[in-house]
């Protein structure tokens, strides 16, 4: 697991400029949420949805708002997504990104979108019907479904990219991998609560409100990226060849 690390810090290292660029989409992505009406929270520089709040006094403006604000963050976090495991599958085959590559950019995108929809969705209903049938303890079960669904999505986006596999055979390689290399997955976890939590412990003094969205911009720019090279770096470390 330490190759990984260690491969997952060389690219990033290397292609800051590129990752710079990503970051503006992740930034994008995740303030969205925040500036609409839709009903998030930002704690350890990550946003989350006060999910009883989407169930209370909806309005239909209410609803086409969260419904648009969702789809064009999905999007930019889509195309953040698909640079960065781009700039990882390029690196490892030795192969400049040539003009068929930007071709294939809007096709990655969709398709790594409809990953991302099809996991809020489900997320979304699982909520939604559990909210009402099971009251209280409806958010409990949205992160039960959640960590059951993750190992069917976390890898999926690279597998998109990386594999060039269509999203149903994604989601299969994206169980299949997980299942095999489970570790990656909890090396992963660790990373990501130590990074973010360390951010956040940094900007503690600007004030409960300030520090959120400061902590939003820095997580966004500097360590999702990171993370999203990680996961990268974790799928295309299947390859003995390209382990290196």
């Amino acid at each position: 697991m330490a190759n990984v690390l260690h491969n997952a810090f060389e690219t990033y290292s290397r292609h800051l400029e590129l990752i710079a660029f990503s970051a503006i989409s992740l930034v994008i992505a995740f303030l969205i949420p925040v500036l609409s009406s839709f009903p998030t929270y930002l704690d350890l520089g990550s946003e989350f949805v006060r999910t009883a709040s989407i169930f209370l006094n909806l309005t239909a403006v209410n609803i086409i708002i969260i419904i648009v604000s969702t789809m064009f963050s999905i999007l930019f976090l889509s195309f953040a997504i698909v640079m960065i495991n781009i700039t990882i599958k390029y690196r490892k085959t030795r192969v400049k990104i040539g003009s068929e590559v930007i071709r294939a950019l809007e096709k990655y995108t969709g398709n790594v979108f409809l990953i991302l929809f099809l996991f809020t969705f489900i997320l979304m209903a699982i909520s939604a019907i559990s909210y009402y049938a099971a009251g209280g303890v409806a958010g409990i079960v949205t992160a039960i479904a959640a960590l059951l669904l993750t190992p069917f999505f976390f890898y999926a986006p690279s597998s998109i990219v990386i594999d060039e596999k269509k999203v149903k055979h994604a989601i299969s390689s994206s169980l299949s991998f997980t299942s095999k290399r489970f570790g990656y997955l909890l090396l992963w976890l660790a990373v990501g609560i130590v990074l973010l939590t360390v951010s956040d412990l940094l900007f503690i003094p600007l004030g409960s409100q300030l520090s959120g969205y400061v902590t939003l911009i820095v997580d966004s720019v500097l360590i999702l990226p990171f993370l999203l090279i990680l996961q990268g770096e974790m799928y295309i470390n299947r390859y003995d060849m390209l382990k290196g």
